[in-house]
């Protein structure tokens, strides 16, 4: 699949909220309580994200980018100034994907468009959290980071997963 990777525009925060409340279905059923799943992944939540992406893309509060295949954004991306992740510079905010074009590359060529990004407006690594059940983890892993600390909130368990050096694996 050839998707086409791009900067978001606020016109796509309602297809970056339905990516966004879909995968959270299909990726975190059985891995968080469901009536946790089920306030993260209402019609109610799948609204207030599109407000919330809306915003976000419209201030510039995180650097977001979309995977458009067909006129359809099926994954989407958002990276932004790491917030508690000392010594990194960036953060891999979110990394979502619809199931059904999971395993054809698109998250890879999204993650890749992200670490350009950061790289060429200054940063030398980037960091993000992600919850310890979570397949992506390897995923992750696959991708050149390394696991570097966690913490628990809750129930939940997050990894914090690295990459030291941008500029290597951008070559």
């Amino acid at each position: 699949m050839d998707a086409n990777i791009r900067t978001a525009r606020t016109g796509d925060a309602p297809g970056i909220a339905h990516v966004h409340t879909r995968s959270w279905r299909e990726t975190y059923r059985g891995l968080i309580p469901d009536d946790f799943l089920e306030r993260m992944t209402s019609s109610a939540a799948q609204e207030r994200r599109e407000t919330s992406w809306g915003q976000t893309i419209e201030i510039s509060r995180e650097r977001v980018y979309v995977a458009d295949l067909n006129g359809e954004i099926v994954a989407f991306a958002s990276v932004g100034p790491a917030r508690d992740h000392p010594g990194y510079d960036d953060e891999l905010m979110t990394l979502y994907s619809l199931q059904t074009v999971q395993g054809h590359g698109i998250g890879r060529q999204l993650l890749h468009h992200a670490m350009q990004d950061s790289r060429t407006g200054g940063a030398k690594n980037m960091a993000l959290w992600v919850l310890d059940r979570n397949p992506t983890r390897q995923w992750y892993a696959r991708q050149g980071a390394t696991e570097a600390g966690e913490k628990q909130e809750g129930e939940l368990r997050e990894i914090r997963m690295v990459w030291d050096d941008l500029t290597r694996l951008l070559r």
